[in-house]
């Protein structure tokens, strides 16, 4: 049996194995309990393992790779093609094999786990600022049932619920001002568990080097840096900037057909946190923007006056996501560009 690739259908408690030899014929089929993968698996002579970037992908690739194997991720939309037949294991181990055998195939980089430790805060992040959406609304939904319009915004919500329950003027009954004491309290919680996340990315960004180097692109916070050195484990599984930008999302999508070429909006792929990221700090960039004499503020510049403000804003995030491929690449400081004695 000579094993060239292995393609593995993971899940919580059972895998599923499909081996193939150079020419693709199947030499391995086998289905494995969770405790005893990592073991077959250090046994086999050392070949490509495939398997879909879902949970647990990232844990189970540094556990193949420490044994001696080449591993290569690949997303879950690229396989469903390959599924032949009914969906079940086995033909999903037969189709991510097909799917990674082909030339052009794009494979997804490898998480190591300090990169996975920075990801959990900014998931956990997500979540809290979703919580505290949801809180604000309740309240101010609950408030309007008894006649009373709290404006919006989560300072303005706390503050006037403080002065909501102290009124004695208003329609809460005793029961639904302790109801009204029990959210702000939660409101508050929350306001100080988003501080304190806060506090630890802005920790990761100060220890982390490629965080330091991309905060100085124009539009690039802690989030935002934070979240892009995590998603990039290396920079160099993307052939240019511009494979960046389009695994974010921020390029057009084509509806074209022979001669014709239609370019329509962004694709909206990949990561829709990060591509948020970049867009919302473009969007900063172009609202504070003010003219200088270099490169990047007249690139700026051009965009603001001949594009509307979203599109000029995509533009930018675009342009940024190749600054940061390239300044991760190469290691360079971010330059603007060419400046002139006025400047």
């Amino acid at each position: 049996m000579t094993l060239h690739i292995l393609g593995i259908d993971i899940a919580k408690n059972t895998y599923q194995l499909h081996g193939a030899d150079s020419s693709g014929k199947e030499v391995l089929k086998k289905r494995l309990p969770r405790h005893k993968l990592a073991a077959f698996i250090a046994n086999l002579p050392a070949c490509t393992i495939v398997m879909e970037s879902c949970g647990g992908a990232n844990y189970w690739a540094r556990v193949f790779q420490r044994s001696g194997h080449a591993v290569k991720l690949i997303s879950p939309q690229f396989v469903k093609p390959f599924v032949k037949t009914n969906k079940n294991d086995a033909n999903d181990a037969l189709a991510i094999v097909e799917a990674a055998c082909r030339p052009s195939m794009n494979f997804v980089p490898i998480k190591q786990v300090a990169q996975q430790d920075i990801q959990s805060v900014h998931r956990i992040r997500t979540r809290v600022v979703k919580n505290r959406t949801a809180l604000i609304n309740e309240i101010r939904g609950l408030c309007q049932e008894y006649g009373i319009v709290v404006a919006p915004g989560a300072a303005r919500v706390k503050t006037s619920l403080c002065t909501i329950i102290a009124d004695g003027a208003n329609e809460l009954t005793v029961s639904s001002r302790e109801s009204m004491q029990g959210l702000y309290e939660e409101l508050v919680w929350t306001e100080a568990r988003l501080k304190a996340l806060d506090a630890k990315i802005r920790v990761l960004c100060r220890l982390n080097e490629n965080c330091k180097r991309i905060l100085k692109v124009p539009g690039v916070g802690e989030l935002t840096a934070t979240a892009l050195v995590a998603a990039i484990p290396d920079p160099k599984e993307f052939r240019n900037g511009r494979h960046l930008s389009a695994w974010l999302g921020l390029v057009p999508r084509q509806a074209s057909s022979g001669d014709k070429q239609v370019l329509l909006g962004i694709s909206k792929r990949g990561d829709r946190y990060l591509r948020t990221l970049l867009i919302h700090g473009a969007r900063a960039v172009l609202s504070h923007h003010k003219d200088a004499a270099n490169d990047y503020s007249r690139w700026v510049a051009r965009k603001k006056s001949t594009l509307s403000h979203n599109k000029a804003a995509v533009a930018l995030a675009n342009k940024n996501a190749r600054i940061i491929w390239s300044m991760l690449n190469t290691g360079e400081a971010f330059s603007y560009g060419i400046q002139t004695d006025a400047a």
